[in-house]
């Protein structure tokens, strides 16, 4: 017993439980004891997969757990529901828990410790926020309380304040459910991480399953009626009436703990680590929605939520706490999501983000079909590509499009890790048939065509 090791995980979800797993599966139960706070009542579950739970496309809440906590018990990692850390003591390398039902306290010790609290949604400092009706999408439990007002109050008229992937996504939901659906977003497109004429097909294309589209509006408070429910959400001088709210407006890292501890976070508000996932504080690492990592397309700090980036930070933190050796170099910025009959897809900079990196940029967009023109089922789908001038290297991509168009980002995201250069892409050697794609893939095209533009502008500014 003299020789085993405390680790204590904060977090009990995708980076946390994928730390654990990996430590255990490298140390067993005599070297190592493994101690996960989660303050949920969830643990290890897709939170991507709420908005299709909540649309009716997944039956049971249980199907989006991966594993339950008795699964992780039988595996030796003490895994404690509905606990919640609220102090971290460096000096004496220990961390205060509260009982989320009934209230008391204990001090954990630790030996390594990783802070996995993923991120924070944002809740508008505004009237009305916090009624009854108004609700937010971050972990398991909204999603089954929106289902269940869903189902047991049947409300006819939904406002997404947001249009973002979580507010689309939702709106998507409410769509489903057959709810009258207004999205609100302050910015002048939806989906503002792609640029503005790739933003606005996704803006028609949410016209076009009849969501009431409100752009350039900033909320300014949420009416209610003499029971405390919302009726109403107040956006650009109109009053839009609401059985439900749906807030989606993102999230930060939830970095709240760490930093009140003393330990290091960046610019983006993520806690800082190495590649290796350690913080800058002695015995300390850290993974998922609440670290910044590096882009690397751009070389900056970013903080991007995803459960992908989470489930493989996890990963790393765990092997190296488990005694081997991996890394997490950084992200390349990809991102899908579905709108009904609409996919998008995003990876790398656009072309304000690109200016902001300090790139000279070309840019080409390019109109293809998903699978070859003569078929019945071929849709149309748009690709745009953001280009280094003069390089001709690949900074970015951007894709709308129905069935089959999004997940082509893969390829774009793939030559963005390797730097490739759109010449360079112009003889990948992808996969053809006519049910797949036209005879040039529509990534060709547009790479075809980027390059072109590439050599066209180094003819003229020699």
């Amino acid at each position: 017993m003299a020789g085993r090791e405390r680790l204590l995980i904060i977090g009990g979800d995708a980076a946390g439980m994928s730390a654990a797993s990996q430590a255990r599966r490298r140390r067993g139960d005599g070297e190592l004891d493994i101690t996960v706070i989660e303050r949920g009542h969830f643990a290890s579950y897709s939170a991507c997969g709420i908005p299709y739970y909540v649309g009716g496309a997944i039956g049971d809440a249980d199907d989006l757990i991966a594993r339950t906590p008795a699964e992780f018990r039988d595996r030796g990692i003490d895994l404690r529901m509905r606990a919640e850390a609220t102090e971290i003591d460096l000096d004496a390398a220990r961390v205060r828990v509260r009982a989320v039902e009934g209230g008391g306290e204990t001090w954990e010790p630790y030996d390594r410790l990783v802070i996995a609290t993923g991120a924070v949604p944002a809740r508008p400092d505004l009237p009305g926020a916090d009624a009854a009706g108004v609700h937010g999408v971050q972990v398991l439990d909204d999603g089954i309380g929106i289902r269940r007002v869903l189902e047991r109050d049947k409300p006819r008229r939904a406002v997404v304040v947001g249009g973002g992937y979580i507010g689309l996504e939702m709106a998507e939901a409410m769509v489903t459910r057959g709810l009258d659906v207004t999205i609100v977003d302050g910015a002048e497109q939806p989906m503002s991480t792609l640029d503005p004429d790739m933003g606005a097909l996704v803006a028609d294309a949410i016209r076009g399953i009849g969501v009431d589209l409100h752009l350039g509006d900033r909320v300014e408070g949420f009416d209610t009626g003499p029971d405390g429910r919302v009726t109403a959400v107040r956006a650009g001088g109109r009053s839009l009436p609401a059985d439900l709210v749906i807030l989606g407006l993102g999230v930060r890292p939830g970095s709240d703990l760490a930093r009140a501890a003393g330990i290091e976070t960046g610019p983006t508000g993520g806690i800082v680590t190495d590649r290796r996932m350690r913080t800058r504080t002695e015995r300390v690492w850290a993974a998922g929605d609440c670290v910044e990592t590096r882009h690397l397309v751009s070389g900056l700090p970013v903080a991007i939520a995803l459960g992908t980036h989470a489930n493989k930070q996890g990963r790393v933190a765990g092997i190296n706490l488990g005694g081997g050796y991996a890394t997490f170099p950084g992200v390349v910025g990809t991102a899908v999501s579905k709108i009904c009959h609409a996919e998008v897809a995003r990876t790398g900079l656009n072309e304000r983000e690109a200016a902001a990196a300090g790139f000279a940029t070309l840019s080409v967009v390019v109109g293809s079909t998903t699978r070859a023109g003569y078929l019945p089922d071929a849709t149309a789908m748009k690709t745009k590509l953001v280009v280094e001038r003069r390089s001709g290297r690949l900074l970015g991509g951007q894709i709308v499009g129905e069935e089959n168009a999004a997940k082509r980002i893969d390829g774009l995201a793939i030559a963005l890790w390797n730097r490739m250069t759109v010449e360079e892409m112009t003889g990948l050697d992808l996969g053809y048939a006519p049910p797949f794609s036209p005879v040039w893939d529509p990534v060709l095209i547009a790479a075809r065509k980027a390059a072109e533009l590439v050599e066209e502008d180094m003819r003229r500014s020699p």
